[in-house]
């Protein structure tokens, strides 16, 4: 049984169709049961039901379910469409439906490649992913889909698991915990603001996902303070801005917004105080980089076979660093050496033979490449406020918007398609990460504050912002005196005397903004101890899962991630002696696999899409070895 209809769960569907001839004898046969209370396919963050404001981040050509040529696997490669080749032509691929909401079927027939689609076209290409993932299993393999909730999993380790549904119970020989992104109760951080909110009548809004949330309860022209610049930040400004009548216009001029008169004043800042870069919008336009060149399994052999605990940012940042350098150059000198000072091959050679940091690769790079914005800066790029400092909040407002500008000029500049170069060596970091992340060779002070703090938080920052359109209209939102920016390394407090939260930033000195509405604009954090799905709650309390820790001698670390084995997320059972359980699997970002998107860029070897083969390899070889004539594998939400 699987536990989750979404891309994860339907992911692990097409590896289990694909793998199914080869590890599941034809005489052997198995009935999956899938359990979510949203659609298959796109479950509940791609539903269809939200709100045609919200897009994906991703351009249509750069998101696909299927496994390509690039893809290292153990199972066999089965190549499907990427969501822009399917939009294309949805009446040849099989099996083939028809789309019954008219916008979302003509927002599909006029999508371009390089479009940044709606959400809701992506919730059709995943319910036709999920139908084609049915429609490839063998015959003596079937399918039954439960439009409901999973509350509990129970059972020996050597014995049927039995899965408690609404309306039912299901007996399992395996069950997979495919749940996707989960939220969890509050952050008791957030608890002060919550209790002043409630004493006072204001507006707090702990992190959640923006598609669910109710904003009815912030008034026209209240001040509100969201605290977050990241996706979850574009997504609410669109639901308080568009979503409450407001419209952009494209004039000669530039993009105007028009209010409705019911939308809030947002005030906006965050610890950098600064948007996501957004998207580029474009293709390399040379050569593209052959990746990786320096953090490849060599590199990591090496890093894994010395003796003594690595540091993320001393130990591994160099490597990882000096191959985004490597894309971003390569990209420069082979599309723009008008804009270089050195032969490509002169500069290679001095590139590959001096460290990322040493004086020697700096004094080289600031040789080859005259125009210090050519030069690739991560220290500028992480904190681009650092020190800043100016008299009044209208100088930081004309600040953010030239920065804003220029970001979203220059990611819509091809003469700057280097920037696309690093942001494809980023992703084939991605390649060999998880396998220094799995070691236990780093210290639990790095994993907590260099892994899962800043690595994560600066990939998302550099690679996982919004389209350029929506700096666009950022920029307007601010022209009309919407959005106000509050600056870096944002304060919020609270006033009882007033009943108001105060938002403070060192970017101003003395500047204080009094509101009556807070937002905790960004993504909630899934800790396993505040777990809102009914599944993992019950088999915490019972001592049958166990949340990540890593300790040293120096730290602790609780990552909030449940702990599975990084082969086949096979959960670890304490119960059991902390060793893999049988017949309970876990997959997704709620583990301490860290897996990555469940749907991701061709050509680019998926972390997720080899944890999906694994899994489903695992799975088929533990049926196969059952002795009863049938066997159910559950996937639950």
């Amino acid at each position: 049984m699987i536990i989750g209809a979404g891309p994860r769960g339907t992911g692990l569907l097409e590896r289990l169709a694909a793998n199914a001839a080869e590890l599941l004898p034809a005489d052997r046969p198995l009935h999956i049961h899938l359990a979510d209370p949203y659609p298959p396919g796109g479950g509940r963050i791609w539903r269809y039901e939200q709100s045609p404001l919200l897009r994906m981040n991703s351009m249509a050509e750069d998101v696909t379910m299927f496994t390509d040529e690039s893809s290292t696997i153990e199972g066999p490669v089965r190549p499907g469409p990427s969501l822009a080749e399917w939009a294309r032509h949805t009446e040849e691929f099989e099996p083939y439906e028809p789309i019954a909401d008219p916008a979302v079927r003509e927002e599909l027939r006029t999508l371009a490649p390089t479009d940044f689609p709606t959400r809701r076209a992506q919730s059709a290409y995943l319910a036709w992913v999920f139908r084609r993932a049915v429609a490839d299993l063998p015959e003596h393999v079937t399918v039954t889909v439960h439009r409901d909730t999973a509350r509990s999993v129970t059972g020996p380790a050597d014995g049927p698991q039995l899965v408690q549904l609404t309306d039912g119970v299901l007996v399992a020989d395996q069950v997979v915990l495919a749940l996707g992104h989960l939220g969890s109760a509050p952050d008791p951080r957030h608890d002060a603001l919550a209790a002043f909110a409630a004493r006072h009548g204001r507006f707090h809004l702990p992190p959640a996902f923006s598609s669910d949330v109710d904003l009815s309860g912030i008034a026209p022209g209240e001040q509100l303070v969201l605290r977050g610049f990241g996706l979850a930040f574009v997504d609410l400004v669109a639901l308080l801005t568009e979503g409450r009548g407001g419209r952009f216009e494209q004039t000669a001029e530039g993009l105007v917004y028009h209010p409705s008169g019911r939308e809030p004043v947002i005030h906006v800042g965050s610890r950098r105080g600064v948007p996501y870069h957004s998207k580029t919008g474009y293709r390399l336009q040379g050569p593209p980089a052959p990746l990786p060149r320096y953090f490849d399994a060599t590199a990591v052999d090496a890093l894994l076979a010395g003796h003594g605990p690595l540091e993320l940012r001393r130990d591994v940042w160099p490597l990882m660093a000096k191959d985004i350098g490597f894309g971003y150059y390569h990209e420069l000198f082979h599309a723009h050496p008008e804009r270089t000072a050195l032969p490509w091959a002169e500069f290679l050679a001095g590139y590959d033979r001096w460290d990322w940091y040493s004086p020697e690769l700096t004094r080289l790079v600031g040789t080859a490449v005259p125009d210090p914005a050519d030069r690739l800066d991560f220290e500028a790029l992480d904190h681009p406020l650092a020190g800043l400092r100016l008299d009044d909040a209208e100088q930081l407002q004309q600040h953010l918007r030239d920065y804003i500008t220029t970001d979203a000029d220059r990611r819509a500049d091809l003469s700057y398609s280097a920037d696309l170069g690093a942001f494809l060596a980023l992703l084939s970091l991605f390649a060999q990460l998880p396998r220094v992340m799995e070691s236990g060779r780093l210290t639990a002070r790095s994993v907590a504050a260099e892994l899962d703090e800043w690595w994560f938080g600066f990939f998302s920052f550099l690679a996982s912002g919004p389209p350029g359109f929506r700096l666009r209209q950022l920029l307007a939102l601010s022209e009309a005196g919407v959005v106000r920016f509050l600056g870096a390394d944002l304060r919020v407090e609270a006033d009882e005397a007033t009943g108001t939260f105060l938002a403070t930033s060192p970017t101003v000195p003395g500047h204080t903004v009094r509101a009556t509405a807070l937002i905790e604009g960004y993504l909630p954090k899934h800790v396993l101890d505040r777990t809102d799905d009914p599944v993992l709650r019950r088999l915490h309390r019972a001592g049958e899962i166990v949340e990540e820790v890593v300790d040293d001698a120096t730290h602790t670390h609780r990552s909030g991630l449940l702990t599975v084995s990084p082969a086949d997320g096979r959960i670890i059972d304490p119960t059991l002696g902390d060793v893999p359980h049988p017949r309970r699997t876990a997959l997704g970002p709620h583990t301490n696999g860290r897996a990555y998107a469940a749907f991701s860029r061709p050509r680019t070897d998926s972390p997720a899409f080899r944890q999906n083969d694994a899994t489903a390899r695992a799975l088929l070889r533990a049926l196969a070895g059952r002795r009863a004539a049938e066997s159910i594998v559950a996937a639950a939400r």
